[in-house]
């Protein structure tokens, strides 16, 4: 999230933050937010008797705000089919992995034990099955003799710092746009634009 607020903090980016919503309070995404001078709104899912009922206010509060694109840093929650679908081709993630490779959780550790050579991470559109929606932007990240996950994590979220800022560039130029559960249309991207390299 910091990233794409200081991103956004340049007059040439092409994307304006309207809303950093937590479904936490106290969380520090909300005071890094504070810190930017970026409004803030908290949406407990604790308040809330069922997800269904939780993402519905969710789904309001970002119409209040004037949302058109919706990006996920650090929401580790699976979203239902309903809110996916409202949101559908307008809702990216960053997922620390090579997708469709390490899916889910503990992508650095799973890495490391399959001897991957070459890791990274994935900015995709969000759809209904899990880390699986086209795949908008990478980073290649080596793997080096001697890496334990904490070391792994840490140049991997080096390079999803750079690469969430430019794979929403992309998306805000028009030169990647959703078609559909299985590609992503290139109007005048180039390979460069799109396969990018940590």
């Amino acid at each position: 999230m910091g990233s794409l607020a200081r991103a956004a903090m340049d007059p040439d980016y092409p994307v304006e933050i309207v809303l950093v919503l937590s479904n936490k309070p106290n969380v520090a995404g909300l005071d890094l937010a504070q810190e930017h001078g970026l409004p803030i709104r908290v949406v407990d899912h604790t308040d809330y008797d069922s997800r269904g009922a939780h993402e519905h206010a969710v789904t309001r509060a970002l119409q209040e705000a004037g949302a058109e694109m919706v990006c996920l840093a650090g929401y580790m929650r699976i979203l239902e089919e309903e809110f996916v679908n409202e949101w559908r081709g307008h809702l990216i993630n960053i997922h620390p992995s090579l997708l469709p490779s390490f899916t889910g959780i503990d992508t650095h550790a799973r890495a490391l034990d399959r001897g991957v050579r070459i890791h990274g991470c994935s900015v995709h559109f969000v759809n209904n099955e899990l880390d699986a929606g086209p795949i908008i932007a990478q980073a290649a990240v080596a793997v080096e003799p001697g890496d334990d996950e904490n070391s792994l994590a840490a140049r991997v979220l080096e390079a999803e710092h750079k690469l969430y800022p430019q794979a929403l560039r992309l998306i805000a130029e028009q030169k990647v746009r959703w078609t559909g559960d299985n590609s992503v249309a290139s109007n005048s991207a180039t390979a460069a634009d799109v396969a990018l390299l940590g």
